[in-house]
């Protein structure tokens, strides 16, 4: 099946594309036995595995403080959210090998290059503090990017976001209970909290991708209705949402250009520094070389569990065909 997909993907039949344009625009979703241009299918792919991607190096930063927690029950609701981590990048993985992908493909065009993660994982975690401005700020950015994937035209993308942006939610309450915490707290932990946020403001900023005019893939993806929101209008739903809730914590968020704009009913902000975030992006960020070696040594040092599970699986394959013979 999936060879003669790939077969009429590459034919040039305009009816077809048409015929799956109208389906798009009818709201219907996309599964995946069924017909789709090739550029959605690499589309798809490229977006889902780098998702995929950045559920499983995000658990990095957050794992450094495990064991470094300041109470148990801390500890324990920072194992769960690592936990939580790891299953949505299977989830995704998952969604992503009905595409035609194996799950080994994609870790490896991780590893080499041809994919990457969210620049906002190659920055470093200093302070426990950090923990919750990545909670409240990182998952808060994630939220807002997928809880609209929830829609998206392809089937198992938008069944997996269901369950992963529940637990995202969770995620976010429990980072900015951390802040608050900090920011009631002693003046030095006061410091540590507004530390926090003026390190991953901006970096923050960044998760939603370069500005529209910047931004290859977008006008594509939105006609295809694999993203439903423009990179900028998500980056100011996001700001708006973001500043009250600073304000809130008594805490200042770092732009000194920020203002209300009562005509627009949203927030003016300054831009990230999009020569950082290509430079991130490039392999060139404060922790880039770290979160690949950890991923490289996972890759190597679990090879003998993935070879082990694969001669396990062909034995009782062989098994069962013997039987039945």
């Amino acid at each position: 099946m999936y060879a003669q997909m790939v077969k009429s993907e590459n034919a040039d039949d305009s009816a077809e594309a048409q015929a799956f344009q109208a389906r798009i625009d009818a709201g219907e979703k996309i599964e995946p036995k069924e017909w789709m241009p090739a550029g959605y299918r690499k589309t798809l792919i490229r977006q889902i595995g780098q998702h995929a991607h950045s559920e499983i190096v995000g658990q990095l930063p957050e794992g450094n403080w495990i064991t470094r927690a300041p109470t148990l029950e801390r500890k324990a609701i920072l194992l769960a959210k690592v936990q939580d981590e790891a299953g949505h990048g299977l989830y995704l993985y998952c969604a992503a090998e009905t595409l035609g992908v194996t799950r080994d493909e994609l870790t490896e065009m991780l590893l080499d290059g041809r994919m990457k993660y969210s620049s906002i994982f190659n920055y470093p975690t200093l302070t426990w503090a950090d923990m919750g401005a990545v909670g409240w700020l990182v998952d808060g950015a994630a939220i807002m990017n997928q809880v609209p994937l929830q829609r998206t035209s392809y089937g198992p993308y938008s069944r997996a976001m269901i369950r992963i942006c529940k637990e995202e939610s969770f995620h976010q309450r429990q980072g900015y209970d951390i802040m608050m915490k900090m920011a009631k707290g002693t003046e030095q932990q006061k410091q540590m909290a507004q530390n926090a946020l003026n390190r991953f403001w901006f970096p923050s900023l960044m998760m939603f991708g370069p500005s529209d005019k910047d931004s290859v893939h977008s006008a594509q993806s939105m006609a295809w209705k694999i993203k439903m929101n423009t990179n900028d209008e998500l980056r100011q739903k996001f700001v708006d949402q973001t500043v009250p809730q600073a304000e809130y914590l008594g805490l200042t968020v770092p732009d000194k250009t920020l203002s209300w704009n009562e005509e627009k009913g949203g927030y003016d902000f300054a831009e990230p520094d999009w020569d950082e975030f290509f430079q991130v992006i490039k392999g060139n960020g404060p922790c880039n070389s770290e979160r690949l070696a950890a991923r490289n040594k996972a890759w190597d040092e679990g090879r003998w569990v993935r070879e082990g599970l694969m001669a396990h699986a062909a034995k009782k394959s062989t098994a069962q065909r013997m039987a039945a013979e």
